[in-house]
This record gives structure tokens, sequence and C-alpha cells, in this order.
């Protein structure tokens, strides 16, 4: 039943513009539906990629989302509270050739409503001036200490040294908007840098493909250079992806891990969206790189109680003793690709409790 379409099989679309058009049908028609969240979230993701990356479909391409515009004030005035999808859309829309300066009014409309100001994260109020500032329209004027806030939470490396997830996204998406997706110099400082080298780290332990793709995304951007076994590892596991073609295939997939690896490939001059997209409902299935070791280094640090220490060259040997093959060699290659990996660990080994009294 199912169509498996692996790399090796001649791509039917020839060309990159052939590609993302069909990307685009799959995403806009064949996924999901009518106001589903989530069919915002896919899509807007998608046509941020590609705007971003100087995509230039053409009027075919772009009629996938003919209804959706025409009707998209409709949308935004019945479903304010996913206006920073629906002005997304918009907008990218737009700059990608839809024909038509709805962006203009919609971002002004939010201005007006006062929506930037009813969020409770600096980072949704970041996203939501990003947008708005794209139509020549400041809906945080007011707040001119915005930028100061995501600095100083970004600069705030020891976040960053032990796992969390959200905040590590959440720093992705500030450097993101501070160099409007790489279009200018986020003029970010040492400890900045630091915070998104130990994020990289904690992610390549994890194994986590997608977060670590936002972060070298995230790096370039700032003009850095990410270590080449993040790279490497990144590349090798963006050829691994499969795309499921069936009417009745689970799209619980690994659409959002496709989308950071392509993008992660284009962004570092590597191409990009080369897979073949089969007409219709697709799934993207990522391989499974296995379990990190992160888990099992947490466990075994946490264990150690009183004796844990916080530098790596006491540690290195007593970890590892404690760790499997598979986690050694992944944690090995994690401090090879980082020339600050004593000062994460430092931060990483959370000493600064041990013996305090309740």
């Amino acid at each position: 039943m199912e169509n498996v379409v692996q790399l090796n099989v001649p791509f039917r679309q020839h060309s990159s513009a052939d590609r993302q058009a069909a990307l685009m049908a799959c995403f806009a028609q064949h996924r999901r539906f009518g106001d589903d969240v989530f069919w915002l979230k896919e899509n807007a993701e998608l046509l941020n990629i590609m705007e971003s990356t100087g995509a230039e479909p053409d009027g075919a391409a772009l009629s996938v989302h003919d209804e959706f515009y025409h009707d998209i004030e409709k949308r935004m005035g019945f479903f304010p509270q996913y206006y920073r999808f629906l002005l997304s859309l918009c907008l990218d829309l737009e700059d990608l050739g839809m024909p038509g300066e709805k962006g203009a009014q919609l971002a002004h409309w939010v201005g007006l409503q006062g929506l930037a100001e009813a969020e409770l994260s600096d980072l949704q109020r970041a996203e939501a001036r990003r947008l708005c500032a794209r139509r020549d329209v400041d809906p945080m004027a007011d707040d001119t200490g915005l930028d100061d806030r995501l600095r100083r939470f970004a600069r705030r490396c020891e976040t960053f040294s032990m796992p969390n997830k959200k905040a590590a996204y959440e720093l992705t998406h500030i450097v993101f908007y501070l160099s409007e997706y790489g279009r200018r110099d986020p003029v970010l400082d040492a400890e900045t840098l630091d915070s998104l080298s130990f994020a990289g780290t904690l992610a390549f332990l994890d194994l986590n493909v997608d977060l670590l793709a936002e972060i070298c995304i995230a790096l370039r951007f700032a003009g850095q250079e990410p270590p080449q076994i993040w790279e490497n590892w990144l590349v090798e596991h963006a050829a691994t992806f499969a795309l499921d073609a069936d009417p009745q295939v689970d799209i619980q997939d690994d659409y959002h891990e496709f989308l950071m690896c392509n993008w992660f490939m284009g962004v570092s001059g590597r191409g990009g969206f080369a897979q073949q997209i089969a007409p219709g409902r697709v799934a993207f299935r990522g391989a499974r790189p296995g379990s990190g070791p992160l888990r099992e280094l947490s466990e075994c640090m946490y264990r150690m109680d009183g004796t844990r220490s916080g530098d790596w060259q006491v540690m290195r040997s007593r970890v590892a003793d404690r760790l499997s093959n598979e986690a050694q060699a992944v944690l090995i290659a994690a401090e090879a690709a980082n020339e600050s990996f004593d000062r994460f660990f430092a931060g990483f080994a959370r000493v600064g409790l041990q013996g305090a009294e309740a």
C-alpha cells in the first residue's frame, strides 16, 4: 500500500522550482485541511523557509494558496489568536510573488488591535514586531527594552549548559529575529555564542537532529562556522529521509525535522530539498539516530552525588567508565566538536548546591 520514495529514485521534478511547487502543494492541499492550526503552523514554517532562502516559485506553484489568500482578512478577524501564523503566511506569499498588498493592511490592523501587547512572552512579542516591521509597522514602539531583554536571556550561557529544550529553541529564534533570518548581523557577544555552543553540545549529546539543525542555522546567521562534526552528522541524516506517499499515511511524522535539515542544507550551501515529492499525501520519515547518551550521562552524574566535580579533566575517565560504548563514542565526538567543552561541562555538572543544608 505504501510507496516509500527513496533518494535513489529518479526525480520527476527535474528542477528546484518543480520540487518547491510539489512541496507547497503537498503541505497546502494534502496533509491537513481547513482551519486546523497545525495546517497554519506547517505551511507558515515551509513558506518562511522558502522566503528567507530566496525561493522564486511561479504563479502556478503559488496558486495552491489562492483561496486562503482571498479569505485571509476573514480568517484574521475570526481567529485573531492565530494572528502571527496568518500574518506570516500572508507576508511570505506576497514576498514570494503572490499578487496583492493585504500584508500591509493586516500589519496595521494587528498594531491597531494591540495584539502584540496581549503576548506574555518576549519571544512572541519579538516575532510580532519582526512580522509587522516587514510592512513598516511597529506594534511595540513603546517597548524600547525588548531587544535588551532578549539579549540578556541569550547571553546567560549557564542556562544552556543543562538540558532545557524550550530555552534552546527560544535561543535559536532570538537569533533568527535579531538577524532578520540571516539578512543582517545580529551582533552577538561572546557569551551568546557560548550559549549557542553549549545548546548545540546538548543537542548533539541527545542526538536531536531538529534542534541541532536550528542551532547550526543560527550560528551561520551570526557569521559563525558551526563545528564540522555537527554539520557532517546533519548532512548524513538529511540523506536518510524516506517519503511515504499514500492517501491514508499517518502524518504524525518527522516533517519539522525534514524542514529544518533541508533548511540547514540550503543555508550551509549544500542544496537542500532535493528529494522527489510524490503527488498527494506524504509523510516524512527520518531514520532514528538511536538513543543519545545525554540521559545516560545525566543519570551517571546524578548518582555521583557529593563526589561529582565540575572539572572535566578530573571527571573524563570516571564518567567514561560508567557509560556504554555507544555513549562514550558520542561523548568523545561532542568533546572534539566544542573547544569550550570544559566550560560547558562545568555548568552541566551542577555542583553548586552540593553539601548545601536544607
